[in-house]
């Protein structure tokens, strides 16, 4: 069999790229290990802004969020606006209606079916009772963090690898607020977050260890018994060296195209797929990097974020609340915050010189990370 491009990985990001490359023309493929689409641990909140910028499918929407609630250790503050800030999105769904679209654009999808490796310049793919091998101008990996395709064409990793659980569980949430919890003294490696899908129901994880996971939940006074869906899954926080090797490039999870602050991929690589999907049509894989610069760019902040993360105490993160949490820290994140671009929202928060000296005091490595 030939293609133009074969894609590797029935994800959001893979399907979303098969999408735009039915619009253009190509003849594609896509490989997917699983029988259906979906069931990966994934929160799926992603930026209202983006998410209609992107064109993501509404169907996939479960409920909209206006604002969110932060909570320490002792203290906590709230922020929001008038208008929904976020979406709270059904990833079987979003990931079911973006292969609709591209099956209905000429796309081929081969379900069930593995990819094994390269062999002279083919794909060797495995189906049920019949191996393959596909030929294809591109190939493309877009299968996750475990990628079989980054090993095959031997890629490296400096990342920081973190095991997440989350489960949808039962019990009495404000429907249209996310909960971030920090205390690094239940979990010292990440934050734990609160997703409500309803009144009643609300998807409730974090990364880290198991224990931290189920103390949080008794903090919160939820039970395990009362979860009606538990996932588990991994993320890398870093750098996945080189995406493109002759004709071969890597999209999404593969490629490391994960917010290093909240550990989402699904916005990063729809945006890389744009980048690729333009290198595609030049006829050239060696513009995708260069082409991506402003993710790399988000992925480079958000990693210096995080190692602060890693260097602050709890105290520390107390007093950095006191300031956030101001009437001058809530109104600079209210009205120039945005969900999906940290960066900008750290430099907002910087240029107001009393929230400045005020950070310095506490962390004059965290401000250092951020100018």
């Amino acid at each position: 069999m030939r293609y133009d491009v074969l894609i590797i990985g029935g994800g959001p990001v893979g399907n979303y790229l098969a999408n735009l490359l039915g619009d253009d023309g190509f003849r594609v493929a896509v490989v997917e290990r699983k029988g259906a689409f979906g069931g990966k641990a994934c929160t799926g909140v992603i930026g209202a802004k983006n998410f209609k910028r992107l064109g993501f499918p509404e169907e996939a929407i479960l409920n909209e969020l206006k604002g969110a609630i932060f909570y320490s250790r002792i203290q906590s503050f709230e922020v929001g606006r008038p208008t929904t800030q976020a979406y709270v999105v059904d990833r079987r769904t979003l990931e079911r209606r973006l292969a609709e679209e591209a099956v209905a654009k000429g796309v081929d999808y081969y379900m069930s079916t593995s990819f094994i490796g390269f062999k002279e310049g083919r794909a060797i793919v495995q189906r049920p009772g019949e191996r393959m091998e596909v030929e294809a101008s591109f190939y493309v990996g877009a299968d996750g963090v475990n990628s079989t395709v980054a090993k095959s064409i031997g890629t490296t990793s400096q990342a920081e690898f973190l095991t997440g659980y989350e489960v949808e569980v039962l019990g009495s949430f404000e429907p249209d607020k996310v909960e971030v919890w920090v205390n690094k003294d239940v979990n010292p490696d990440f934050f734990f977050w609160v997703a409500p899908i309803s009144e009643k129901i609300a998807r409730v994880g974090t990364f880290g260890s198991l224990r931290a996971f189920r103390d949080f939940l008794r903090i919160k006074g939820l039970k395990e018994t009362s979860a009606v869906e538990y996932k588990a899954g991994t993320i890398g926080l870093g750098w996945r060296k080189p995406w493109v090797r002759g004709n071969v490039a890597l999209l999404g999870d593969a490629a490391l195209q994960i917010k290093p602050t909240t550990g989402g991929g699904i916005v990063f690589g729809a945006f890389c797929a744009h980048a690729l999907r333009k290198a595609i049509n030049n006829g050239d894989l060696s513009q995708y990097e260069k082409l991506c610069r402003e993710i790399k760019k988000q992925v480079s902040f958000g990693l210096k974020l995080r190692k602060a993360f890693r260097e602050l105490s709890q105290d520390d993160i107390e007093r950095i609340f006191e300031v956030l949490g101001s009437r001058e820290g809530i109104e600079v994140i209210e009205s120039q915050a945005e969900f999906d671009d940290h960066f900008k929202t750290a430099k907002a928060i910087i240029k107001r010189p009393k929230l400045l000296a005020r950070l310095i005091r506490i962390s004059p490595g965290l401000i250092r990370y951020l100018l």
